[in-house]
């Protein structure tokens, strides 16, 4: 039979139609596509008749298929799919009876191998056709019935695929070989098999889910090639190069290499590829960013999954370590975390392994500060996971805490949000105890050290050098030994021969031998020695010798006489008594090494958590401060870390948890829910097993909180407890408890009974029922007789009451009217006689809950005026008939100095001030009174009546529409006009009722008016401190009323703010006339400066308050924001930290409205580096670093570098130069702020001889180029780089020849000598003359003055931007954000009295 045709696989689908010569097969004819189903046909009838070997005729019409592959139709693709992988299966299930065939003919084994060649070929050229097909319908938009018909071939497709690679395995498990003769199977059909599989691995949807199948297919399939076809080194290098070119492959062949090196025991693979991986060139992985990323992925997930075989290829992956690429230091020291966790962890560690350990830990603690922040940020994530596994030895606690320690000072984000995670699982995971308080681990630390110490000079003392006899006699051995040669030489002339006697009996002599070698009588004891074994021989201990001569059987018996026992010696006396001694002393000292062993692991182990602890409590003040920065992740985190250091009761972490409260009032959703998750967890999720013990432990918890916490903190705790109310998360039995602690029938201090109280008041916000339905436990136990003993608590009681007064919001409540109690219930009453009660009693806290009660009066009664007067004049009644009693002992010379005296009349003190303060309170709410609760109840009514009228009007127009004619308005439009007018018609009733009522001379007020203008007139004669400070307040209070009053008698509230020397005066006059500007901002406006002028104040609280009032102005737009704003500017720098937080919280919110802060920055420049200013270089610096960090546009950025320039003209000293030099390098400089630069050169050019202005433009060109990588962009930079050292050197020539010259040093430019422009309060450089007031705005008639309201736009300019473009930057007021409605600041002033 003739052989058949050699079918060689082709390296190109092309070359198959090549006539190649020597009998090879080649494609006779290529079908055109109409002709392929009867072909297929044909073949498929062949097929039955003959099996797999019918390829052999019809392969031309399979390859004719795969040329047309694109315009063949769907059946004919789908039916040669099919088809072949039939032919495929049938040939894989006759081939083992073929080969296994011994009679097999030369001719079957070709016809066998080229049917096998055929059939592989065309099913991998289907596989490559269909997943080609398969790509490109997913990647191309095609219409419905295309997308349709894309989508049932391909998940044809996707259904046979994991058949195919199945069949493609079962036909490689036989021994193919045989069909190539025996020999290796030929390269070209492996790399056939093995290419179909990565075709099919570069799919990128090939690592989904629904695809695992097919995944664990390909892996199967290519490890029978591996396994069966040395297909090894051809798979490294396709791996490698695949990784580097699909980023999706490499967590496929991770797994896959992984299964591989397990199952089928080709762990070498894993070595050849990392050893591929690790000799990559390091400039070739920094160009190829995109490739890197596969290496990466590769490496640390084959780590994570063959930990082991990674740790012995190491090696070869260090080099990446040094790399430019950061993602494979990434991978790298993934990996080793992996070996750390996976392999190198536990107690049981060779040392080898040990010392691998340690270096891996080594390596990655030196990359916690590695150069690039994602690797920063990586190392501290894989410590944390080591951390969790609890792989990381004791030993390395300490290093790792230190570092994450330091790194929460990283600049970058991601890495200081990974350093508070690891820092809480440290906590999380830490060996040492549940506690990590320092002060309470220092006494144990400090008892246990001192132990230790004792411990170690007992050892010391008592330890004494055990010599055992067989020492001893080691030691005596050479004296001995030349004493017996010595028996055996010859005697000298004037020597004689000892005579010396043995004893009788063994016994004694055995005695008197010994005796003497411990008597050191070496001579005379071998001597007796060679006696006694002539006399005793056979006889212990001199018998049962054998050695060769009479010498060595001398030395042997001594040695048995002094180390062994001896017959009838004492036991005590004898060496082998000693010896049984020391054993038995041994023993003990044995047990004392063991305890100090065991000491000294326990002060090690005290040590450790000590040193732990310090590091927390240093990581606590540092993450404290991040809980108000911008990123909201860091914020979150540094909230949980709080919550986990709390919970291991480190005293420190109260002052975290209760700085994370303002929190509570972020706009970020997410912070929001961080602080209510952390206080739910911390006080809520209580452990406790009954329902009474968790309310006892969260309200004691809580009532710890609130000890020492300001108004502030209260109010932020009173939204969160009220969101916890209101959700239904706080149980009964915690109201329960804290009605029992309030009634005093459960026992607890009076602090803790004014907390319950402030509980209470704080869950009634969000439920008013639980302080309304036991309002009259609250009067009859808060405010009853004992009232006058705890004034505190009366105070929070009111508090508490409070919460019962409904909204002001008329929309909210407008068919319910307000709650009021009626004029004549006991709370009024109460109140009133506590009030009058403690009028003339001196109390340091009678005024703060004389404030409460006046509130509350006006906030729930009836009538509360009529309530009000009443008290008022019960107390000036009082006030009165002290006065009298006065006069009446106004001869007795004895008149205490308490009290006040004006001319014959005195009074104490103390009721002037509570008078006064009374006064005060009183003129306050019954503004407050009129302007939100009279104006509210008014609009209430007026909607009701509205809405009534509407109704009717409505019924009455549907059967009067059909008659109406078109000239009528609607009742729509009349309601409009009228309500508008009724509304302006409601504000004028009230301001005429302020304006002309309040103070007339026929009301209460104008009778206390004259003695508060009296008190603040006289501040010589009325010098008690606190009373100044509660007329200044009231005096304030009282200037709400009406704007005529204010205005008379502002130039005596801003002379005695500007000129008393009492700080409690002064930071109440500005907290009022910040009110004050509120409420009537025309006439406070031309005292402006004034106000800013406290910013300088010398006492700290003076200037907190008014950092605090300006802020609030300034931010509700009520003042002008003039270029006194450089003040608040100073205070980023007060040594205060209150004052401080204040002035960079007021730039914060500053910085949300647009262009302030830009707009504001070149007059703040200007008037910081201003001589008079004297502020010092550093600080500025500081301050600008700060303001600058909120110019984050670039076109900001552009116009403040051009503005900058031109400053350089007008600037008129070397250090306003410098200034300015300092902030252009602030400024992150685009393309556009270098062309400012070079066309603004001139400005800045004669400058540039001061080495700090030109380091400063070097600083900014090399910043540039950082960021700047295009070619013109470094051209720029380079011209201007030469400009600047020409001017530089040129500046620098001309000194020098002005130097020589003259024969002087050139004259540097004149610096003015700074002045300090401070104001003290009361200097005698300030008179009353010089104190003159404003000139304020010309006046219409009164009742239009009231009605005026400021003006729709109020643009703020600058003297900076006088000059500016209208295109450019603006701060201009839109007419929403400008205010028309005017009401008080509500503040506490007990602290300020206080």
């Amino acid at each position: 039979m003739e052989p058949p045709r050699e079918f060689r696989l082709p390296l190109e689908a092309a070359d198959l139609l090549r006539d190649g010569g020597d009998g090879r097969y080649v494609v006779e004819e290529v079908l055109p596509a109409r002709q392929l189903p009867p072909a297929l046909a044909a073949f498929r009838a062949a097929f039955r008749t003959r099996g797999a070997l019918a390829v052999l005729q019809h392969f031309d019409a399979l390859y004719s298929l795969l040329r047309h592959f694109g315009a063949a139709g769907a059946a004919a693709k789908e039916d040669a799919l099919e088809l072949m992988m039939r032919v495929v299966s049938r040939h894989s299930n006759e081939l083992p009876t073929v080969l296994g065939d011994p009679g097999l003919s030369q001719v079957d084994r070709a016809t066998h191998l080229n049917a096998l060649k055929m059939n592989c070929y065309l099913l991998a050229g289907l596989v490559d056709a269909f997943e080609m097909d398969t790509r490109m319908s997913g990647l191309l938009e095609v219409d419905a019935a295309g997308k349709n018909r894309a989508k049932t071939s391909g998940s044809l497709w996707e259904e046979e695929r994991e058949p195919l690679l199945r069949l493609l395995t079962q036909l490689l498990q036989l021994d193919l070989r045989q069909l190539w003769g025996g020999l290796v199977v030929e390269e070209e059909f492996v790399s056939l098999i093995a290419g179909t599989c990565y075709r099919i691995l570069e799919n990128p949807s090939i690592g989904l889910q629904k695809y695992r199948a097919t995944r664990e297919a390909v892996t199967h399939l290519l490890a029978a090639v591996l396994v069966h076809y040395d297909h090894m080194f051809n798979a490294t290098l396709k791996i490698t190069q695949m990784l580097q070119h699909f980023e999706h492959v490499a967590p496929v062949f991770a797994q896959a290499v992984s299964l591989w090196a397990t199952e089928y025991g080709l762990k070498s693979l894993v070595g050849e590829l990392l050893r591929e991986i690790g000799q990559k060139n390091q400039l070739d992985v920094a160009r190829d960013a995109s490739g890197i990323k596969g290496y990466a992925t590769f490496v640390t997930e084959l780590a994570e999954q063959v930990p082991a075989l990674v740790l012995s290829n190491m090696s070869v992956l260090l080099a990446h370590l040094d790399g430019e690429s950061y993602m494979m230091r990434n991978a790298v020291l993934a990996a080793m975390a992996e070996v750390l966790v996976q392999v190198l962890s536990g107690d049981q560690l060779e040392e080898a392994a040990r010392d691998t350990r340690d270096q891996f830990l080594a390596m990655l603690q030196a990359h916690v500060c590695d150069i690039h922040g994602f690797v920063r940020s990586r190392v501290l994530q894989l410590f944390t996971r080591i951390v969790q596994q609890k792989a990381l030895p004791l030993t390395q606690f300490q290093p790792v805490v230190s570092l994450a320690v330091g790194r929460l000072k990283d600049k970058s984000v991601v890495v200081v949000k990974n350093a508070i995670q690891l820092l809480a699982e440290f906590l999380s995971n830490n060996p040492f105890s549940g506690k990590l308080s320092c002060s309470d681990l220092a006494e144990p630390l400090r008892k246990e050290v001192q132990k230790l110490q004792e411990m170690r000079d007992r050892s010391r003392s008592t330890r004494a050098p055990v010599i055992t006899p067989e020492e001893e006699w080691e030691a005596m051995l050479p004296e001995v030994r030349a004493a017996t040669q010595q028996l055996f030489q010859p005697l000298q002339e004037w020597e004689e021969e000892e005579e010396l006697e043995v004893e009788e009996t063994v016994e004694s002599a055995s005695k008197q031998i010994a005796g003497l070698l411990r008597k050191l009588n070496y001579k005379r004891a071998a001597r007796l020695t060679q006696k006694a074994l002539g006399r005793f021989q056979g006889k212990e201990p001199f018998s049962g010798s054998t050695e060769e001569n009479e010498e060595a059987t001398i030395l042997a018996v001594l040695r048995r006489l002094y180390t062994g026992p001896c017959p009838g010696e004492n036991s005590e006396d004898s060496p082998r008594g000693n010896s049984r001694l020391q054993a038995e002393e041994v023993v003990p000292e044995e047990q004392a090494q063991a305890e100090l062993i065991k000491q000294e692991m326990l002060v090690q182990y005290l040590q450790d958590a000590y040193n732990f602890s310090v590091k927390v409590t240093e990581a606590l003040s540092l993450i404290s401060k991040m809980m108000y920065e911008n990123c909201v992740s860091v914020v979150q985190e540094a909230i949980e870390f709080f919550v986990i250091v709390s919970q291991f009761g480190v005293p420190q972490a109260l002052l975290g948890v209760r700085r994370m409260l303002p929190l509570i009032w972020s706009k970020e959703p997410g912070v929001k829910e961080a602080v209510l998750n952390a206080y739910r967890r911390l006080y809520l999720n209580s452990s406790r097993d009954s329902e009474r013990a968790r309310a006892q432990e969260l309200v004691h918890s809580l009532t710890l909180i609130m000890m020492d916490a300001s108004l502030e903190m209260i109010q932020c705790l009173e939204e969160i407890i009220s969101e916890f109310v209101q959700k239904a998360e706080v149980k009964p039995a915690v109201i329960q408890l804290l009605w029992e602690r309030f009634t005093e029938k459960s026992q607890c201090s009076s602090l803790e009974r004014r907390a319950a109280v402030m509980l209470l008041g704080m869950m009634a916000r969000g439920k008013p029922e639980i302080v309304g339905s036991n309002l009259d436990i609250l009067v009859t136990v808060g405010l009853s007789e004992k009232v006058c003993e705890d004034y505190q608590l009366a105070q929070e009681v009111c508090n508490a009451i409070s919460k019962l007064a409904t909204s002001p919001k008329p929309a909210l409540r407008k068919n319910n009217a307000p709650f009021r109690l009626p004029q004549d219930h006991v709370l009024f009453k109460c109140l009133s006689e506590a009030v009058s009660k403690g009028f003339a009693q001196p109390s340091g806290h009678w005024i703060p809950f004389m404030e409460a009660a006046v509130r509350v009066i006006y906030q729930l009664a009836e009538g509360a005026e009529e309530i009000c007067a009443h008290i008022l004049q019960v107390c000036s009644q009082q006030a009165l008939e002290k006065l009298q009693e006065a006069d009446g002992q106004k001869a007795d010379p004895g008149v205490s100095p308490s009290r006040v005296s004006d001319g014959a009349s005195s009074l104490p003190t103390f009721l002037l001030m509570h008078l006064v303060s009374l006064v005060g309170q009183v003129a306050l709410q019954q503004v407050v009174y009129l302007e939100v609760s009279v104006a509210a109840e008014l609009c209430r009514r007026r909607l009701l009546k509205e809405e009534k009228t509407k109704e009717r009007s409505e019924s009455s127009t549907k059967k009067q529409r059909a008659q109406s004619t078109g000239n009528e308005t609607t009742m729509e439009e009349e309601l409009g006009l009228v309500g508008a007018s009724a509304e302006d018609t409601e504000a004028d009733l009230i301001r005429s009722i302020c304006e002309t009522e309040l103070l007339d001379e026929k009301h209460l007020f104008s009778a206390f008016v004259p003695l508060v203008l009296k008190i603040c007139n006289n501040p010589g004669l009325y010098s008690d401190p606190r009373l100044s400070a509660a007329a200044a307040l009231a005096l304030g209070k009282v200037c709400m009323i009406s704007s005529e009053f204010c205005e008379s008698h502002l130039r005596l509230l801003f002379t005695m703010m500007e000129k008393s020397t009492l700080p409690s005066v002064r930071s109440n006059l500005i907290a009022a006339a910040g009110d004050l500007a509120i409420r009537f901002p025309n006439l406070v406006e031309p005292w402006t400066s004034h106000l800013y002028a406290r910013l300088k104040d010398p006492c700290p609280s003076v200037k907190q308050t008014a950092g605090l009032v300006m802020t609030h102005l300034i931010l509700k737009d009520m003042i002008k924001v003039k270029g006194q704003v450089s003040e608040m500017a100073t205070l980023l720098i007060d040594p205060e930290e209150s004052i401080t937080g204040v002035a960079q919280n007021f730039f914060n919110e500053l910085s949300k409205k647009d262009n302030a802060i830009y707009n504001l920055l070149p007059d703040i420049i200007s008037h910081l580096s201003d001589p008079s200013c004297a502020m010092e270089e550093e600080s500025f610096h500081t301050i600008m670093r700060h303001l600058f960090s909120y110019i984050t546009k670039d076109k900001q950025t552009d116009s403040l570098v051009e503005k900058l320039c031109q400053r350089f003209r007008t600037a008129r000293t070397e250090r306003q130069y410098r200034d300015l030099s300092y902030c252009l390098t602030l400024l992150p400089l685009s393309e556009r702020g270098i062309h400012k630069l070079q066309d603004n050169f001139d400005c800045f050019a004669d400058k540039l001889q001061d080495p700090t202005v030109y380091n400063c433009f070097q600083i900014v060109l090399v910043r540039f180029r950082r960021v700047g990588s295009k070619p013109e962009t470094k051209a720029l930079a380079e011209e201007l780089e030469q400009k600047l050292s020409a001017s530089h050197r040129r500046g620098l020539d001309s000194a020098e020849v002005c130097q020589e010259g003259s024969g002087t040093p050139m004259p540097k430019l004149a610096k003015q000598k700074p002045t300090n422009s401070r104001r003290q309060p009361l200097s005698t450089a300030n008179r009353d003359e010089d104190f003159v007031t404003p000139k304020p705005r010309p006046r219409q008639s009164h009742k239009r003055a009231q009605k005026r309201r400021p003006p729709k736009k109020a643009v703020i300019t600058f003297s900076s931007d006088e000059e500016s473009s209208e295109d450019e930057l603006s701060a201009e007021l839109t007419e929403e954000e400008t205010p028309t409605k005017t009401t008080p600041i509500t503040r506490s002033s007990a602290s300020r009295l206080r």
